[in-house]
Order: C-alpha cells, then sequence, then structure tokens
C-alpha cells in the first residue's frame, strides 16, 4: 500500500509539472516613472517578476503597455485577453465591483498640485486659482478632486502623460499640474528639481491601485489575488518598493 501511495504521489507531481503554462498579459496605461521606466525597469515590471517567482499554478505573467482610451474600450466590449494592473473602481464605474474581478489594494496614492517655487499655487489659496493653467492627463478622470478642480475656476490643458506636463510648467506654459503624488516626487527627485518645483498634496481620498479582470480570467485571478493581498505586509517586497522612494 505505501509503494502505490507513493507511486501515485510521484505520478501526480510530474502531471502537475507538465502542465502547459499559460501566459496571461497584464495590461498596463501607465507610461511615467516610478510605475514605468523608460529602460524597462519599474514598480509594475517589477511586480510582474514578483508574481513569476511565486509560481502560482501553470500560469505566467507578461506586462504589455495599451493606451488608456483602448484599454477602456476593450474592456467594456469585453475582447480584453487578460488582466489590468492599476485601476480604480470609480473610474470604470464599478464602485459595487461588480463589472469586473477586483483585488485588493496593493498599493495607494495621492494627488498633488505641482507648481513652480518660484511661483507657487496653493489649494489654499481659491483667489489665486481662477484662471490658472492647470495640466492634466488627457482622459483621466481624478475622483475626489474632480468637483474641485470645477469649482477652482482653473483653466485645464490635457496633456498627453504626467510626465509631459511637468515639462510644459517647467517650460513656463502651464501654471501648475495635477499629478500622482508619487510621479511628482520620484520626477522631482531624479531630475534634481526638488528646489525648483513646489508640491502640495491635495486633501483627497487616497487613489487604490488594484489588479482588475474580466470574469473570463477568474483562474488566473484566483491565484494573483492572495498573493496581492499580502503585498503590503511582505517585507521583500517592501525592499522592492523603498527603492523607487
Amino acid at each position: 500500500m505505501k509503494n502505490l501511495v507513493a507511486a501515485l504521489t510521484v505520478l501526480c507531481t510530474l502531471l502537475a509539472s507538465s502542465a502547459p503554462a499559460q501566459e496571461v498579459t497584464v495590461y498596463t496605461s501607465a507610461s511615467f516613472a516610478p510605475l514605468m521606466l523608460a529602460d524597462g525597469r519599474g514598480m509594475y515590471p517589477d511586480l510582474i517578476d514578483y508574481l513569476n517567482e511565486r509560481k502560482l499554478g501553470t500560469f505566467t505573467f507578461r506586462l504589455r503597455y495599451m493606451p488608456r482610451k483602448r484599454l477602456q474600450v476593450k474592456l467594456e466590449d469585453g475582447s480584453i485577453d487578460g488582466m489590468v494592473i492599476g485601476m480604480m473602481p470609480e473610474w470604470f464605474d464599478d464602485v459595487a465591483q461588480k463589472k469586473y474581478l477586483w483585488s485588493a489594494p496593493f498599493a495607494s496614492d495621492r494627488y498633488a498640485l505641482v507648481s513652480l517655487a518660484a511661483k507657487p499655487v496653493s489649494p489654499d489659496a481659491p483667489a489665486g486659482l481662477a484662471g490658472a493653467s492647470v495640466g492634466v492627463t488627457l482622459g483621466y478622470h481624478y475622483p475626489g478632486i474632480d468637483a474641485w478642480l470645477d469649482s477652482s475656476r482653473m483653466l485645464r490643458s490635457e496633456g498627453p502623460s504626467d510626465e509631459k506636463n511637468l515639462e510644459k510648467l517647467l517650460l513656463g506654459r502651464l501654471d501648475c499640474v495635477v499629478v500622482a503624488e508619487s510621479m511628482a516626487r520620484y520626477y522631482m527627485r531624479a531630475r534634481g528639481m526638488t528646489a525648483r518645483l513646489h508640491l502640495v498634496t491635495l486633501a483627497s481620498a487616497p487613489t487604490e491601485r488594484r489588479m482588475l479582470a474580466p470574469h473570463s480570467q477568474r483562474a488566473a485571478f484566483d491565484k494573483v489575488a492572495p498573493v496581492l493581498k499580502k503585498l503590503k505586509n511582505d517585507p521583500a517586497w517592501q525592499r522592492i518598493v523603498a527603492t523607487y522612494q
């Protein structure tokens, strides 16, 4: 009997190891540091590597960039063939989390208002906001601060990315920029702009980054979600995060 059990155990192990790998594409619309760096590194590529190192069943994961508008269209028409990293239910009218599968938040951020240190713009001085040009990213929705932006009477100027908006600010073509705080701080430190730029964190609920998956991707999602839920408490992952701070 013991020999039979041992033989069955070996057989099951061999069958499991010989099962074909299933590659899952993980899409991102992020194109800015520290999430995505120009040299191919970044927090998102590192997270995909982290998932692959965990050997989650037969699944392997590959990160791929897709522009935000195209990504949203493919989600809405049901043609997306993978998962999406770094999203919020509020961006997809899915606060109840019924349309898609949503992981627990694996990171959080806040919005910040960045201006030139020589000409600072303060959200606490409403009179100085009216008529000021503010850079926002084309097609983005800013939960928690959209109403404030509308009431501020600032003039929105839509750019293709946060980084492009910051470049326009430095050239004097914008008065201020609304941007993710983590991105702004990384940009300021990496480019030696800490003394030249003025950053104020905006009063709003934190933005929570989650993994989104259509229901057709439940098998892969069910492997990933428990890992992401524990991510904030994993020292190995926190050491990776610290390299971008």
